[in-house]
């Protein structure tokens, strides 16, 4: 069951804690203000180095790294299967979003989140820790070669093939093709709906209750099957998150997202 931790709660939390503050704008910001000071005893795990793998003329602008790889980072963190794990960022959960869906793809004990993020902990009187961890690392398990619960472009046409509904997670105006700050191509899957990502939390980083989640996705929480995507596979995780806590727990993410789709064309 997913679950979020106040910041009481994960004071008293005994498992790893994760920094996955990042910054699309600058790829070295997150590690440089972990650096600087992260809530104690924290790991981290940055998007670019350990979230995605290398960049290819296909596959989006963060392409998921082999399950194998990915595994390794969190066994070097002394992260297993069955090690209890509490996340944050300070971006409305946009990228422990995707290390959650990561972990939780390939069977590992569901990580919680930090609602609130780094700056609730901040405000609640967490003073910084800048040292590094002692890390016993964890033994590699056996994990698949792909990722559960993803697809990619064919995968994706076959799916829109059987009614698939297909949810872009993105902003509104980047969704209507009006601003593209990022890709190339501006505009959206044809036949994709819009829900943004921000409409699953509050400004200060707080995801919303249940009742809350079921009125944002409305009749199309009942959509079978369920596909989400964003502009490289990172927002919509969020999406996820939130359909997760709804019971959704069969919702297809297309991993390389608006980024891999529109690099074909």
């Amino acid at each position: 069951m997913t679950g979020f931790l106040t910041v009481a709660e994960l004071d008293a939390f005994s498992g790893v804690v994760v920094d996955c503050r990042f910054s699309l704008a600058d790829e070295t910001t997150g590690a440089r203000e972990y650096s600087l000071g992260h809530i104690p005893d924290a790991r981290y795990l940055g998007l670019a180095e350990d979230m995605s793998a290398e960049v290819a003329v296909h596959g989006g602008r963060h392409p998921l790294p082999s399950p194998p790889k990915f595994a390794s980072k969190l066994a070097a963190l002394g992260i297993g299967p069955d090690t209890d794990v509490a996340l944050y960022d300070d971006s409305r959960f946009v990228f422990a979003a995707r290390c959650w869906w990561m972990m939780r793809a390939l069977g590992y004990r569901e990580p919680s989140l930090l609602n609130g993020g780094y700056a609730a902990w901040l405000a609640q009187g967490g003073t910084p820790d800048t040292s590094s961890p002692v890390i016993q690392a964890s033994a590699l398990p056996a994990i698949p070669d792909e990722w559960p619960g993803c697809c990619g472009r064919e995968q994706l046409a076959t799916l829109q093939g059987q009614s698939a509904v297909l949810v872009d997670a993105r902003e509104g105006p980047r969704y209507r093709g009006e601003h593209e700050p990022i890709d190339p191509i501006a505009g959206h899957i044809p036949g994709a709906i819009n829900l943004p990502w921000q409409s699953f939390s509050t400004q200060d980083g707080i995801f919303l209750e249940v009742a809350a989640l079921r009125g944002c996705w409305g009749a199309t929480l009942e959509a079978s099957p369920l596909v989400v995507y964003c502009g490289s596979g990172v927002s919509a995780c969020v999406n996820l998150l939130s359909l997760a806590m709804l019971g959704r727990d069969d919702v297809i993410l297309y991993g390389g997202s608006w980024s891999d789709w529109c690099s074909y064309l």
